[in-house]
């Protein structure tokens, strides 16, 4: 069997949108520029409706081969509902079609599996594992304890399920992969598997960032799922924005419906864009906004590396390590998460001299010294190729 051969199993793929598609699809294509044959399992797309794309509606099974990566797409009962017995049906549904996939197709003998979701995480490793396959788990964010946090997941029988399903994954892997200090340190506690810090960070030539003047409005901008846990519906109700300063969303979610109807005179809601054309219309704002309601601990927003490397500075909403990064290389504003009064009171006094602290052009510098995804992907091909 090709040694250079890899299986990558993820809950979420192209052209699915979103930071978890965007980061698997780049592992997937540096990996097959590296030299491996890469197959993705993957359901198919629905993420973020919860309704299955055009052209995969009526399928249990699709076979592609985009640019050299070759995709299995499995069958899943798809839905996007708040009831959590529902969401939990559309991820068992996925973990038995693969489980399946194992049974009757040839896997290579290393498989790269994203963790989130518990459930898909726990059967792709199981089935590796009784399969004898190399097991390199990525972790990016720290379930069942960031449910917990963000009021998604209560403590009881349920909870203790999935913190035994999390143990176990650690446990039954080669190579654990975390995206922040915090999650190895969490992870460090429940297993002796060695561990590797992969960021998320994004591959791509960063733009020109011409040095333009900052005149009035001010524009904060905030691109990607419009969910719970980001909260922008909280925000826009609880922080009034003065009338020097608009703040522009994109994206898509479970409030993205009630943002679009309900709009106050300086908040614009623009949908849903490509990840190409966001980027170009990103570089048009002065500041980009990351927001989280509550403290979620091991997460890192990927936006903190996309939005720095177009050359936007950040105002950072979020806390924990993401916070501490942007302080580190002052990428820009770090509000302490939750303190609605702290933020009310930086938006009142945003000013055009307070912006040209974090100049564009200085803040993709930092970014693209600090956050280089060569370097990163380089070390951890060779740490693979060892496994």
């Amino acid at each position: 069997m090709n040694t250079k051969e890899i299986l990558l199993i993820t809950n979420y793929f192209p052209p699915e949108k979103g930071a978890a598609s965007n980061r698997m699809h780049t592992l997937a294509t540096s990996l097959h520029k590296s030299g491996f044959t890469v197959h993705i399992v993957c359901p198919m797309p629905n993420y973020p409706t919860g309704k299955k794309f055009k052209g995969y509606k009526n399928s249990l099974y699709k076979k592609e081969n985009d640019e050299g990566l070759i995709i299995h797409r499995l069958w899943l009962w798809a839905s996007n509902s708040s009831n959590k017995f529902l969401r939990l049906v559309s991820m068992v549904s996925f973990s038995i079609a693969l489980s399946f996939f194992f049974l009757f197709k040839r896997t290579p003998k290393k498989v790269f599996i994203q963790y989130s979701p518990v459930f898909v995480g726990f059967t792709a490793v199981i089935w590796s594992w009784l399969f004898d396959k190399k097991r390199i788990l990525n972790v990016s964010d720290l379930w069942p304890l960031a449910g917990l946090e963000m009021g998604l997941l209560q403590k009881g029988f349920y909870y203790s399920m999935l913190e035994k399903m999390e143990r176990f994954c650690y446990q039954k892997s080669n190579l654990l992969v975390g995206q922040s200090e915090e999650i190895l340190t969490h992870a460090k506690n429940l297993t002796n598997t060695p561990t590797f810090l992969y960021r998320n960070i994004p591959d791509f030539t960063p733009p020109s960032v011409p040095e333009k003047p900052i005149k009035k409005p001010i524009t904060l901008v905030y691109a990607g799922l419009l969910g719970v846990a980001q909260g922008l519906t909280k925000i826009r109700n609880k922080i009034e924005l003065p009338s020097h300063v608009e703040l522009h969303l994109y994206g898509a979610g479970p409030e993205a419906e009630e943002i679009s109807r309900v709009q106050k005179k300086n908040i614009f809601y623009h949908g849903e864009l490509n990840r190409n054309d966001l980027h170009k219309a990103l570089q048009q704002y002065d500041l980009a906004f990351i927001p989280l309601t509550n403290r979620i601990y091991g997460s890192v927003p990927s936006k903190v590396f996309e939005y720095t490397r177009l050359g936007l500075p950040v105002l950072y909403f979020a806390g924990g390590e993401g916070g501490e990064l942007v302080e580190k290389h002052q990428l820009g504003w770090n509000i302490p998460v939750s303190d609605f009064n702290a933020l009310q009171q930086f938006i009142l006094e945003l000013s055009e001299v307070q912006l040209k602290t974090f100049q564009k052009k200085r803040v993709q510098e930092e970014a693209i010294k600090a956050f280089n995804f060569e370097t990163q992907f380089d070390i951890f091909i060779k740490v693979i190729e060892k496994l």
